[in-house]
């Protein structure tokens, strides 16, 4: 239950939903760190969240955090309907599909594409990703053309190119594909050069099988992916060391991996999140995501939107910014509507926003 604090005075503003001048949202708002779903206003100012009273309201809306998406690859986007075939043909460096046709593509073509995709994420609720660019440093430099002038942010994690480590200087940090890839003094190196620019990294590991888990636990990185053959040990091991997980479940079932044990990783204590991964594979569409997560692996609906939202920010950094709705916080808020079709006749705003929203039933985006 949400406690009340002096922060939270009794309620008086009696302006329309949305007031401009004022900066003044009503509705039943995903409050907290806990998502408690409570009625009232939201002040903002400046972009920041200034003030939260609750009160009792006539509200048709729920506002709620956007989405932080834990982990893409919207590069993606230049193949969107590959036929199938094993997980390693399509995405292992550095001949798989999804290689091969990034090596074809233009520069200008793979832009374009990314930018389509970074404008269907704002679309549909979300206001940071955390990308995994292929092609070294000009694959970052791609992405951060894609991102201009955008109102999205975007953590990105490079890759080296031919062994070209030149990307570092562009981007927030190294992600990797599994430890079975590369040469392990070459990985190690990797691990060493961006941890000497003060960069994290993130490493896949335990996708096709758990022969690369403990190779990639023992470099130490920021965050591991995957993970969806670990076995109790190695949650074991990654609770130990603080690791974060990002998992990825709708492109698991796709590819056949099977799903992450995320129960067990979050009873060890593990900090989870949730990404929509390559976009051949799925749409960046997080309430997909959500309500995929929501009916096939974690029954607890408070969970699942945490790690859709407020867990990718903390793995990030970004916690004390956004990922909720708190005052002091950034205004990153998404308001839908309760008299759609769909959501016409809910009584459990949080539980109907995990399992049942759609990008249809959001009428504002702040």
């Amino acid at each position: 239950m949400l406690v009340k604090s002096a922060s939270y005075e009794k309620c008086k503003y009696h302006k329309s939903q949305f007031d401009p001048m004022e900066q003044t949202l009503k509705g039943t708002i995903i409050l907290g760190d806990e998502f408690e779903p409570v009625d009232g206003y939201i002040t903002i100012e400046n972009g920041i969240i200034k003030n939260i009273e609750e009160c009792k309201v006539s509200t048709d809306t729920i506002i709620a955090p956007c989405f932080v998406n834990a982990h893409t690859h919207i590069g993606d986007s230049v193949i969107k309907d590959p036929p199938r075939m094993p997980l390693a043909e399509l995405v292992q460096p550095p001949d798989g599909l999804k290689h091969r046709i990034l090596k074809e593509t233009s520069h200008d073509d793979l832009v374009c594409s990314m930018k389509a995709t970074i404008h269907d994420m704002i679309k549909t609720g979300t206001c940071v990703f955390t990308d995994f660019r292929e092609g070294g440093l000009a694959g970052v430099l791609a992405l951060k053309e894609a991102l201009n002038n955008s109102k999205i942010a975007a953590k990105i994690f490079g890759r080296p190119l031919d062994k070209d480590m030149e990307y570092l200087g562009s981007c927030d940090g190294t992600g990797i594909s599994s430890t079975n890839d590369l040469e392990i003094d070459f990985m190690k190196d990797i691990v060493r050069q961006t941890r000497k620019k003060g960069k994290k990294f993130a490493i896949h590991a335990g996708e096709r099988d758990s022969s690369d888990i403990s190779s990639a636990i023992e470099l130490e990185p920021d965050l591991l992916i995957h993970m969806t053959h670990a076995a109790d040990n190695d949650i074991k091991a990654i609770s130990e060391a603080g690791i974060p997980v990002s998992v990825c479940m709708r492109s698991n079932l796709i590819t056949g991996s099977g799903f992450p044990p995320v129960k067990k990783m979050l009873d060890e204590g593990i900090l989870v999140a949730a990404g929509t991964d390559n976009v051949m594979l799925n749409s960046v569409n997080m309430f997909s995501e959500m309500e995929f997560l929501s009916k096939t692996n974690v029954f607890d609906d408070r969970q699942v939107f945490k790690l859709c939202t407020l867990n990718c920010a903390k793995i990030l950094g970004l916690d004390k910014e956004l990922g909720s709705i708190k005052k002091g916080k950034k205004a990153k808020l998404m308001i839908l509507t309760k008299e759609s079709n769909n959501m016409q006749g809910i009584r459990n705003p949080l539980s109907s926003l995990v399992r049942r929203a759609r990008p249809d039933d959001i009428i504002g985006i702040i």
